[in-house]
Formats: structure tokens, C-alpha cells, sequence
């Protein structure tokens, strides 16, 4: 009589670790999976591969004005940063304010030249500012602050700026998402520097405060559009409007109503586009504004240089 010795089988491994036992299968597709390669799931639990799969399926959450939901607004600390370290540079070679500010139109000394302008001679100057092709002012400019001798506002510039955008930045990026609200920022920066090139182009100035102004005008609009909190939105709204006022003879009251109007008009547009095909309504409401603006400044340009 000859002795049958039982059949061994060998135990399932993982099908990520080979060397891993285990007897737990994800209940998607079957597999042997060890404890570090299980998801928790509804019924059992799945493979990282079938979760990773899965959420492909899964429509991601948005604000009520379509933009991603983000727990962190990574784009409000990107704008503070770049502010701070613009700052940074100004103290240390002061002379980036004059190449950078929104200056329209100005004669500088450059000796081995000559201009004829009107009629009238200047040996040794020529022309510079955003009506000269330097259209890059209109949005350096707004990353730039008064520096400590700069008189009345001094390091209070950058410091009331910046805790401005830290308020309202944080709460319209987590409305509008990070491309809508870095384009409603940018715009407002924008029309703060082209309103102020149409009516003080021989002027210069600078500063996010414009961009702030737009930001509270655009809060405004959004706590209106849903009816949320309507006695801080006014409150703010006003407070904005009595600084542009008190401060007008001292600050640049032009900058601040073009991020004001900038900021209502792109606000408008987003708040109350319909709902279908939403995300193209909103870029090309941006990119209206953006053409809108362009157009200003060359009609602008055209009527400082006749050309």
C-alpha cells in the first residue's frame, strides 16, 4: 500500500509585493492585494489602481461660480510673494521703481541725442513710457511699492496692500477657483494702470492697489449675486470708496477707479453668465476686458504720439 502525501499549494501573494501573503482580493477586479496596496470602498476594499481609475469617473466638486474647490489659495500667497520680493529689490536698487512704474509719457536725459518735438528742441533727452512701446509698465507697475522715504506712505503701502489682498484674495480664489481669480486680479491690476495712462499719462504711479480695489468691487458683486453676508459687502464696498475720496489729493485716484470699474465689470460677468457652457462665457468675458483695454491704450498712444 503506497502513502498519498496531500498536495501543497502555495498561499496568493499581492499582486504589487510578490513576496507579501495575503487572502484579501478588491472586490473591482479580483486581485490579491496586501495591506498597504487596500482602499477602503464602499463594500470591501479596492486596489490602488482601481481607486486611481475609479476617480477619473468622479466629477470633481466646483464653486457655485464654477471654479475648482481648493483647499489652499495657493494663488493669493504666489501674488503676496512676488509683491514682497519686488519690494526686496526696490530697497536694494531703488532705481527699479522709475524703470518699472506706469509712467505714460516723460523726456529723460540721455546725452548724444536730439529731439524735435512740436516745434520745439530738446538736445540730449528722449522719450520714454508706456506711449513709447514700454507696455510692460502697465502690469509691473502694480507689483511695486512707495519706498520708506517716499514720504506720507512709506512701508504702510506694501503693508495695508498686501493685508488687503490677504482678506479678499483668499475669499474670492476659494469662489471663483485659481484661472478665474488670477485673471480677475491681473485684469484689475490692468485697468488700474490704463485708467490712470488716460488721464495722467504724464504721471507715474504704483502699487497693488488698484487690483485691491477691483478685488472689492468684484466681492461686492459676488455677496449681491448670492445674497450672502449684504451688510459687510456694503460696508466694504463703501469703505473703499470713502478711501479713494479721502486720499485723493495724495494717492492716485485714477489707478484705484480703473481696478474699481475693472473689477464691477469682470465681477458682472462672472456672476450672472448662465450657467450652460459657463467656462467659455467666462474666458471670453476676460478676454473681452483684455481687448477692451489694449484698445483704450492705443487710442491713448495714437493721441500722445500722432501716430
Amino acid at each position: 500500500m503506497v502513502r498519498v502525501e496531500p498536495e501543497q499549494t502555495q498561499a496568493p501573494v499581492c499582486y504589487r509585493h510578490s513576496k507579501r501573503e495575503t487572502y484579501v482580493r478588491c472586490t473591482r477586479c479580483d486581485r490579491y492585494i496586501c495591506p498597504d496596496c487596500m482602499r477602503d470602498a464602499a463594500v470591501g476594499h479596492q486596489c490602488v489602481e482601481c481607486v486611481r481609475e475609479g476617480n477619473k469617473t468622479v466629477r470633481q466638486a466646483r464653486t457655485v461660480f464654477g471654479g475648482q474647490i481648493s483647499v489652499t489659495p495657493w494663488v493669493t500667497y504666489v501674488l503676496i510673494a512676488i509683491n514682497v520680493l519686488a519690494y526686496l529689490g526696490e530697497l536694494v536698487r531703488p532705481g527699479i521703481v522709475g524703470r518699472f512704474d506706469n509712467l505714460g509719457e516723460a523726456l529723460v536725459n540721455d546725452q548724444g541725442t536730439h529731439f524735435v518735438i512740436d516745434g520745439h528742441s530738446y538736445p540730449g533727452y528722449h522719450l520714454i513710457g508706456i506711449a513709447q512701446g514700454e507696455w510692460y509698465r502697465l502690469i509691473t507697475s502694480a507689483f511695486l511699492h512707495a519706498l520708506p522715504s517716499q514720504g506720507f506712505f512709506g512701508i504702510s503701502h506694501i503693508v495695508l496692500n498686501m493685508a488687503g489682498l490677504w482678506v479678499l484674495g483668499r475669499l474670492l480664489e476659494n469662489l471663483l477657483g485659481w484661472w478665474r481669480y488670477l485673471a480677475l486680479y491681473l485684469l484689475c491690476a490692468l485697468g488700474s494702470s490704463v485708467l490712470f495712462f488716460l488721464i495722467a499719462p504724464l504721471d507715474a504711479a504704483l502699487g497693488a492697489s488698484g487690483a485691491i480695489f477691483g478685488l472689492a468691487a468684484a466681492y461686492f458683486v459676488f455677496s449681491r449675486r448670492l445674497r450672502q453676508d449684504l451688510a459687510g459687502a456694503n460696508r466694504l464696498i463703501l469703505t473703499y470708496l470713502v478711501w479713494m475720496v479721502l486720499t485723493a489729493g495724495i494717492t492716485a485716484w485714477q489707478g484705484h477707479l480703473g481696478g474699481l470699474l475693472t473689477g464691477g465689470l469682470v465681477g458682472l460677468a462672472f456672476a450672472y453668465v448662465p450657467k450652460k457652457q459657463r467656462t467659455f462665457l467666462h474666458l471670453a468675458a476676460a478676454g473681452a476686458t483684455l481687448l477692451l483695454l489694449i484698445v483704450l491704450v492705443l487710442l491713448k498712444t495714437s493721441s500722445l504720439t500722432g501716430s
